[in-house]
């Protein structure tokens, strides 16, 4: 399973940078693509499209939500080399997970105990926390809301699972640190935020709603070369929106 190896490889980076310099975090960037590239080589075409939409999604929200309104910050107030090819990992970490065979054979048990596990975290955030968690607990229940009714149940279980982890290791080694509260100042937040994992959920989305265009516009550019110069469609696999745990299985 993908996910054990990703989430080590994350522990890995973010314990070697929480106390290295900006020349090793540059070179941890550097490893973390290429690890990226690699993992992604052993994937579908519609895979691969949906991650690359989740990295840039995601680095988006990054340098939004760090650099520029500073609602959490990194060691060297910047966003680290490895952040964006690290979501790309995450999202596969979860998505291996979503398609392992304990979760496909469970799924309603795993959905069960991810509501019960995160309800309890972000009861507790609001309550017996260092400092309440408001935002935590609004991203669960994000959370709760793409268990119910989002198109790809198991890859949110996985999720829960592997963003929950990194979120508190992260911040329990100072690589990053939650701000008290929203730029508004008057949404509390925990460090880190009890739900971080609902935030997946829109960057899936996000994949699952681009994807197809992007790999039609990919279909369509392939079509109009072969009138031209006799080329094969470069776009060999389905395309459509749907679980993207569903067609895959894990390598």
């Amino acid at each position: 399973m993908l996910a054990a190896p990703v989430m080590a490889w994350i522990s890995l980076v973010l314990i070697v940078d929480s106390d290295g310099s900006l020349a090793v975090q540059r070179l941890l960037g550097v490893l973390t693509w290429a690890l990226l590239l690699a993992v992604l080589r052993r994937e579908s075409i519609v895979v691969r499209v949906q991650t690359g939409v989740v990295v840039v999604f995601a680095t988006a929200v990054e340098y939004t939500f760090s650099p520029l309104l500073e609602v959490y910050v990194y060691r060297f107030d910047n966003v680290p080399a490895y952040v964006p090819p690290g979501h790309g990992l995450v999202y596969l970490a979860a998505l291996s997970l979503g398609r392992s065979t304990f979760v496909r054979e469970h799924l309603r048990g795993c959905v069960a105990a991810v509501v019960v596990a995160g309800g309890a975290y972000a009861a507790w955030g609001l309550t017996l926390g260092p400092r309440i968690d408001v935002l935590g607990a609004f991203w669960f229940c994000c959370l709760v809301g793409f268990l119910a009714w989002g198109p790809s149940r198991p890859l949110y279980v996985g999720a829960f699972v592997v963003v929950t982890y990194l979120e508190i290791v992260g911040t329990a080694l100072g690589t990053w640190t939650w701000q008290p509260y929203d730029p508004t100042g008057w949404v509390p937040v925990g460090n880190p935020p009890s739900g971080a994992a609902g935030g997946y959920g829109w960057f899936d989305l996000a994949a699952l709603l681009l994807t197809p265009l992007l790999l039609g516009r990919w279909r369509d550019w392939g079509g109009s070369r072969q009138s031209v110069v006799g080329a094969g469609d470069p776009s060999d696999e389905p395309i459509g929106v749907g679980d993207p745990c569903a067609n895959v299985t894990d390598p």
